[in-house]
């Protein structure tokens, strides 16, 4: 069963997602201010998960 970070990370990936498909301001290059924070919060949890499975092989 995945794990509350996982369910987290990927949570946060369909709202980037979902945000980035809808929003009219987001590109691959710029995102809106919205975008912006639905990113960083994407690419700090999938940080900490990847993180914590790296640690995890040791």
């Amino acid at each position: 069963m995945p794990d509350d970070l996982y369910k987290r990370y990927q949570s946060a990936h369909a709202e980037h997602r979902a945000h980035r498909t809808a929003c009219t301001e987001c590109t691959d290059t710029s995102r809106c201010p919205t975008g912006q924070r639905l990113f960083e919060l994407f690419a700090r949890l999938q940080d900490a998960y990847l993180n914590r499975q790296r640690s995890n092989r040791r």
